[in-house]
């Protein structure tokens, strides 16, 4: 920013301040921030637009670096990202009123206007890609944590695990849960697997077929599997649409399923006397 203008700004800097906070207020009442108490808003502000008007005396390197700090806090105990921004909108708004009330020519004015545009440009991009960055590492570690939890290979007896299936199937979870199988059989040395799809809205073509693809794999390695779960209308489906799946058993209910399990890893479950 050119001296000139820096010098103007900081003549006028505790009116701008003022000014701002008051005029803030509006923007807090839009956003629903009444829960934040009046200390820690009135804090906040503070901490905010000085920040943004250290770019003034300091340079804007060392703006940014505290606006990435005290963004990151904000994003921690939830403030929006529209609450900072429209704030900016009204600190643009209230600088440009303070610095032009006492009638400079329409060169200057220009020259000021631009100034401030760029300026409060950069710390709007500043606080975008803070944002952006943190829903983006947000999004990646919830998408891991999703993938773990998506296809889980349960042991629940000896050589006999369930593969719960919740939700759609597409081409990504499939090969993760063809990986998951593959891995789980052999860490748990599984004779037979269940594979449990009482949960899974949709059985179309594709499903079917990435269902065949990981029972063949399955087999493959040495175990058999067994397709649980299947709702009437899952089986009128598959009907509808000539899947074949007579290359594995098939039961209605993960009960059933696992006295099948049972019976062909040769183990009963006895009732015991008192």
């Amino acid at each position: 920013m050119k001296p000139s203008v820096t010098k103007l700004i900081e003549t006028k800097r505790e009116i701008i301040i003022e000014d701002w906070l008051n005029k803030v207020e509006e923007v807090r009442r839009e956003h629903h921030l009444e829960n934040i108490s009046d200390h820690v808003y009135t804090n906040t502000n503070k901490e905010f637009v000085e920040i943004i008007l250290s770019a003034v005396g300091h340079g804007q390197e060392l703006c940014d670096e505290q606006l990435s700090q005290f963004t990151e806090r904000l994003i921690q105990v939830g403030w929006p990202l529209s609450y900072l921004t429209r704030g900016l909108q009204t600190f643009r708004k209230v600088i440009l009123d303070t610095l032009f009330e006492d009638g400079i020519d329409g060169k200057r004015n220009f020259e000021i206007y631009y100034e401030v545009e760029d300026w409060v440009d950069q710390i709007v991009n500043t606080l975008v890609n803070e944002y952006s960055g943190s829903w983006e590492n947000t999004i990646f570690l919830q998408k891991m944590a999703l993938k773990e939890l998506s296809a889980p290979l349960i042991p629940v007896f000896e050589h006999i695990s369930v593969m719960p299936l919740i939700g759609t199937i597409d081409t990504e979870r499939a090969k993760l849960i063809m990986e998951n199988l593959l891995n789980g059989v052999i860490e748990h040395r599984s004779q037979v697997v269940l594979i449990d799809i009482t949960g899974v809205p949709v059985v179309d073509t594709m499903v079917a077929n990435h269902i065949i693809q990981a029972s063949e794999a399955v087999r493959l390695v040495g175990a058999d599997c067994i397709l649980v779960g299947i709702r009437p209308e899952i089986a009128q489906t598959i009907v509808n649409l000539g899947i074949d799946l007579s290359q594995f058993p098939t039961k209605s209910t993960l009960k059933k399923g696992i006295a099948s399990a049972l019976e062909m890893t040769k183990k009963t479950i006895v009732k015991l006397e008192n």
